[in-house]
């Protein structure tokens, strides 16, 4: 299609300001919605009356989404649905994305700029709306598909019909074949320079699409080194040598902790686990996959000609005066062997139990109550990824002294602490789990560490150990605290065991922080209220952020990881509740009342709440077992 007949009507609004203040004048989707018979007057009027006993002003869409009277996709249709041309600011302002104040700001400076800026830019240049935001409005706004072209795929066939610096002089790229034409990202689809650029290349049919500038600036240059890593033959061992260092290297300048070489039906995905997340980072042709597994099967020692069957290894890596442990596993697929690399750093920096994120109050609690008793049984629980070992080697640390002995299992040994004796698991030895701790009470221990309870023999071990007076340390694979309570007793420990020997349970998780680069105000939304179990009454006080996106965090809006805790401490109510049997949540239910457990969600709220991390993380990593109580009274309870 040609699309230029269908921009001219949305250009001329683009930039232009209301002449009135549209959270109070202006209701141009209200008016659609009663229009297409999707909202009723009196619902209409309904709203306005809840709006006006607000205490905090709110766009009347927001209150009619809450009332549950329309839907956001009924919104966006009656939106896509209109004829007429609509103004951006009352776009954002009534669709949540922007306070009216801010947008009369913007107005300002916009009027007073020579020449006139659009209002899109002023916003951004403001810090007034991320641009995620401000791009999926404009899609809405004018009809065109958003898309994201760093993370698509781009059909080098198109691309490559002309150098890439073309691209870059005019701000768009082509991503795939859509319906037969063309699909192409523009950063602005109304600038007719690139419009007329572009059917010059592609000629006068294409599907127009908006993306963001930063997003096509990134998709140009993954593209341009796909096209690079093509002149590397699969036979040149010395470049294959450097391209898998290159990999290596670059994932621990991202201080990633996995690597992902995945094999594609056409190419060969790598991806970087950033602060828990999987991260895009290049793609490589797929006749390299052989070349590159066996240079990784050479460094691990294991047999280059096996590819039928699932293997493992390990090696280290030299980085500048750093050596690193990393941990490989082969695994076949339909496509080839996917490889994934787990990385160690041994002499990484132990983080103090003090920095690890945990309240005062809570941290308080668990030296006294837990970790300065002198027996019992201390669980550390949480999913891979979620910090246990870190937390495990910051108690080790701070109770390591003279007159302890402390000893350890572990597989492998990730820190190294002086004055400790620490055994590093090696099956091929025979070294296993099992033989180390047969011999490990007969150390003369003060405080045992076990790696991991990972089967009922090293649950029993940890039980009496602590009922001969030692303290074990120890992780666990559960959702939350009362969750590592219920799973000793599925491995059949029995009830009165675990109730005289667990001291404590610590839930945690890791949430990724806002990046303090591009962090900006956030409104949570209806729906992220609704998601947690709350109205806006319970959210008093809070100071929710959200980061918009920038180099220092390469786009993601995060940067860092901040810990989430629950701590649960064992008192007489909830020891009679495991030796009654209860169920989980009734010990749950008693945990809160009778031990102050303040849960992860709730942990995670107040975190949220003062702009450490966001709603999206809470929603996406904690698990949301219960109503969470009001953000004041977790303030209070954190802190008494």
């Amino acid at each position: 299609m040609d699309p230029q007949p269908e921009i001219t009507a949305a250009a001329d609004t683009r930039g232009q300001a209301p002449t009135e203040d549209p959270a109070v004048h202006s209701h141009d989707i209200v008016d659609m919605l009663v229009q297409s018979n999707q909202l009723t007057r009196e619902q209409l009027a309904y709203a306005h009356r809840v709006q006006s006993k607000l205490d905090v002003p709110r766009p009347v869409l927001e209150v009619l989404k809450e009332l549950k009277f329309v839907s956001e996709d009924q919104i966006k249709e009656a939106v896509r649905q209109n004829k007429s041309p609509m103004c951006l600011g009352t776009l954002l302002v009534e669709l949540g994305h922007l306070r009216a104040e801010d947008l009369r700001v913007a107005q300002t400076v916009q009027d007073e700029s020579n020449p006139r800026k659009r209002l899109g830019e002023i916003l951004l240049e403001r810090r007034l709306i991320d641009e995620r935001s401000l791009i999926e409005v404009l899609s809405l706004q004018m009809g065109f598909p958003y898309v994201e072209p760093d993370f698509s795929e781009i059909d080098p066939r198109l691309f490559f019909k002309v150098p890439a610096k073309w691209y870059e002089t005019h701000n768009f790229v082509p991503v795939r074949m859509d319906d037969g034409k063309p699909l192409i990202a523009f950063a602005d689809p109304l600038d007719k320079g690139d419009l007329d650029a572009a059917r010059e290349v592609f000629g006068p049919t294409f599907t127009t699409a908006i993306a963001r500038r930063s997003s096509i600036e990134r998709a140009i240059k993954r593209a341009q080194r796909a096209k690079q890593r093509e002149r590397i033959s699969p036979s040149d061992e010395g470049s294959i040598i450097t391209l898998v260092n290159s990999i290596i290297a670059a994932a621990i300048e991202r201080k990633a902790s996995d690597i992902h070489l995945e094999p594609l039906k056409e190419h060969i995905r790598v991806r970087f686990r950033q602060d828990g997340v999987l991260i895009h980072y290049d793609d490589f042709p797929s006749a390299l996959l052989g070349a590159m597994t066996n240079r990784l099967k050479v460094m691990c020692d294991v047999d280059i000609t096996e590819k039928r069957r699932h293997q493992g290894g390990r090696f280290f890596f030299e980085q500048g005066d750093n050596q690193l442990d990393l941990r490989a596993s082969f695994y076949v697929t339909v496509h080839g062997e996917k490889i994934v690399l787990r990385l160690l750093n041994r002499q990484g920096l132990l983080i103090n139990l003090e920095d690890i994120g945990m309240s005062s109050r809570m941290l308080e609690r668990f030296k006294e109550d837990a970790l300065y008793l002198p027996s019992g049984v201390i669980l550390i629980t949480g999913p891979t990824g979620s910090g246990k070992t870190t937390t495990v080697y910051g108690c080790i640390n701070h109770i390591n002294d003279p007159q302890t002995s402390i000893i350890t299992a572990e597989e492998p040994v990730e820190y190294v602490i002086d004055g400790i004796s620490q055994c590093s698991i090696n099956p091929r030895i025979q070294l296993t789990f099992e033989e180390t701790l047969r011999h490990i009470v007969r150390q003369d221990p003060d405080v045992i560490v076990i790696g991991e309870i990972r089967d009922t023999f090293s649950a029993e071990v940890a039980v009496q150990a602590a009922l001969t007076g030692h303290k074990v340390i120890t992780t666990f694979h559960t959702e939350d605290s009362i969750g590592g309570l219920v799973r000793l007793l599925n491995m059949h420990i029995e009830a009165f065991l675990i109730s005289s020997t667990v001291v404590s349970v610590m839930a945690q998780r890791l949430l990724r922080k806002v990046c303090s680069g591009c962090a900006a105000p956030y409104r949570p939304t209806p729906l992220d209220l609704q998601r947690l179990g709350y109205g806006y009454a319970d959210i008093v006080g809070a100071q929710f952020q959200r980061g918009q996106g920038c180099a220092q965090c390469q786009y993601t809006g995060y940067r860092g990881r901040a810990g989430i805790f629950e701590l649960l401490i064992l008192n007489e109510d909830i020891r009679n509740a495991i030796i009654e049997h209860k169920t989980s949540q009734e010990i749950r239910r008693i945990s809160i009342e009778a031990s102050g457990l303040v849960t992860l969600l709730e942990d995670g709220i107040v975190k949220a709440a003062a702009g450490l991390t966001t709603i999206d993380e809470l929603l996406r990593c904690l698990p949301r077992l219960q109503r969470p109580r009001p953000l004041p009274e977790l303030r209070r309870l954190r802190e008494v």
